[in-house]
Order: structure tokens, then C-alpha cells, then sequence
């Protein structure tokens, strides 16, 4: 095991330039102590590792070492042949070059484990699609892209999920695929957004820089965007009560009912489950949806919405006979 970390720190330390031992700690998942144990080993079998104190520093390699240490165990080597989305790889055009890629690989791997490399795409499959799924549309796509790796500003005319259009000079920051739905990271003046690019109406390449927040890293924004998402979205809570026979639909919830606690079951067998949905309208449909096996307990104004749904569904049925 410390061979491996040894070998990984010399790999992160060519990659990075710089790293501070609570840096090296935290991605090798062991304490700053062991870190600086493993840079005396380093430095006792002669790889020039340095240490820079103050504002900046960190530990790194004399600029002109390069280690050739390039052995891979056969997780590892696994872990790189797992397929990938090839959707996701098609948005981005890189579908070709990423088979160019495994193609290399795979031929400047020992044949000991060149095997184990072509079992794994016979072995896993992944399908980062769900059962239901919308084609996006993606003409914007292109020019977004473009902006991304050229770090140039975009003119957008993007329309928001209400239906109204705003207009925006944004400085791009990166791309983000939320399953199969690509999503724009963009500064505009001291804000950083999401757009969703299927709602691009159009996007104009400029001649003008981009400019980037200092510090930015685009997953800690995604992860703490996803939570303040979450957290600010509409509630609605419910109490209901299922039978048994019912329990195993809950699965089929869906985006807009959502499973908080299932309760034992009461006197009568049946199981009380707290949920919530974003608007009373939801809810009532989603009641309706279970007929005489779901039964609401609260709020009571649900109980009578319900009642109210259902009196007018037998009425114009009854109507139509």
C-alpha cells in the first residue's frame, strides 16, 4: 500500500506542480504526518522533493525530474476501461477520440493484463439514461463548447423555465451534464449561474476574454449549487395512509412525489408515509392516481380537494354515459 501512495504522489505532484500536505493528505485519504513520513522516504531514495513555506508553497519536484513510473494495478487498469457514456462523449464530439485513446492504452499495456482491460467493456455496462427521456435541443451546443476551451465571451439570449427572455453578456466557466442534460456554468458580472442549454435561443461567439472568477472550481459549485437547489425547493407536506397491496407502486413516485419516512403499520394494516410534493395540485393527482388504496390524513384542505376531484370524475363519466 505505501509503495502505491508513494508512487501517487509523485504522479499528483507532476500533475499539480504544488501541493500542500493537507492537500496530499486529503486526496490519499491518510494524515499530514504520514505525508511527511512518505516525502523522507521519497527523499532518501533520491527523488528531489522540495518544501516551500509561506503564502504559496508546498511540496514539489525540482523542475527537472520527471519520474516514468507508469505501473497500473489491474483495478486501476479496470477502472479505465469502464465503458463511458457514449452519449455524453457524442454532445462533445470526443467519441473518436476516445476509442483512439483506449486503443493506445490498451496496446502499451503488458499482456499479462491486456486481458483483464478487454473483459471489462464484456462485464459492465453503464446507461446513464433513465426509462423516460426527452431529446434536448442542443444547436447551441457548439458554440458553447467553443467559448469553453477558446475563453471568450458569449452573447446569450436564453429563455427561463416561466417562458421569459433575457438577454446576457456571460463569461463561460464550464460545462455540466446532470444525466443526459448538459447545463451552462457562466459568471455574469459577480454571479455565477446555471443555464440549462436546451433553453439557449441562440448564443453568439465575441472577441472579448473571458474572465474567471479567481479560485473557481466547477464541481464545488455544482455540489453546492445542487443543495441550495434542493433546499429552496416548494413544499408541501403530506400525511397519508397506504394499503399493503398498494406499497410496492410507491416506488413509481417520480420527481414530483417524494417518500420523506414510512411509518409502521397501523391497526388496520396499513402503513401511515410522510411526503411532499411541490403544490397541493400534485399532490391530489397523485392521490387520486392510488384510488381507494391511498387515504389522506393530512392537511384536512387535501382530504376535501381529493373528495372534490373525485366527485367530479364520477360526474363527468357519468355524464358522458
Amino acid at each position: 500500500m505505501r509503495a502505491d501512495r508513494l508512487l501517487s504522489i509523485l504522479m499528483l505532484l507532476q500533475v499539480h506542480a504544488r501541493l500542500t500536505s493537507r492537500e496530499l493528505a486529503e486526496r490519499l485519504e491518510v494524515s499530514e504526518r504520514t505525508i511527511h513520513r512518505d516525502m523522507d522516504a521519497l527523499s532518501s531514495a533520491g527523488v528531489p522533493v522540495v518544501a516551500e513555506r509561506g503564502k504559496g508553497g508546498g511540496w514539489g519536484l525540482l523542475e527537472q525530474y520527471q519520474t516514468t513510473l507508469t505501473g497500473l494495478n489491474l483495478a486501476e487498469i479496470q477502472a479505465l476501461f469502464v465503458p463511458k457514456s457514449t452519449h455524453l462523449l457524442a454532445d462533445l464530439g470526443w467519441s473518436q477520440a476516445f476509442e483512439a485513446a483506449l486503443l493506445k492504452l490498451l496496446a502499451a499495456l503488458p499482456a499479462a493484463n491486456r486481458h483483464q482491460a478487454e473483459l471489462v467493456s464484456q462485464r459492465i455496462h453503464v446507461d446513464p439514461t433513465g426509462w423516460q427521456h426527452w431529446d434536448e435541443e442542443m444547436s447551441a451546443f457548439p458554440v458553447l463548447q467553443t467559448a469553453i476551451w477558446q475563453e471568450r465571451q458569449v452573447f446569450l439570449d436564453y429563455e427561463r423555465g416561466n417562458g421569459q427572455r433575457v438577454e446576457r453578456l456571460i463569461n463561460p466557466l464550464g460545462l455540466v451534464a446532470k444525466g443526459s442534460v448538459w447545463y451552462l456554468v457562466a459568471a455574469v458580472e459577480k454571479d455565477v449561474r446555471s443555464y440549462r442549454i436546451s433553453r439557449v435561443q441562440n448564443a453568439v461567439l465575441m472577441d472579448s476574454h473571458c474572465v474567471r472568477p479567481v479560485g473557481f472550481d466547477l464541481a464545488d459549485y455544482w455540489q453546492r449549487s445542487m443543495v441550495e437547489f434542493k433546499a429552496n425547493l416548494p413544499y408541501y407536506g403530506v400525511m397519508v395512509r397506504v394499503a399493503p397491496e398498494a406499497m410496492s407502486w410507491l416506488r413509481y413516485a417520480g420527481y414530483f412525489a417524494r417518500i420523506e419516512q414510512i411509518h409502521p403499520p397501523d391497526a388496520d394494516g396499513w402503513i401511515p408515509i410522510a411526503m411532499r410534493f411541490d403544490i397541493e395540485k400534485a399532490a391530489c393527482a397523485y392521490v387520486l392516481g392510488f384510488g381507494a388504496q391511498m387515504e389522506v390524513i393530512e392537511p384536512l384542505e387535501l382530504r376535501d380537494r381529493v373528495l372534490q376531484a373525485a366527485k367530479e370524475t364520477i360526474a363527468l363519466y357519468t355524464d358522458v354515459e
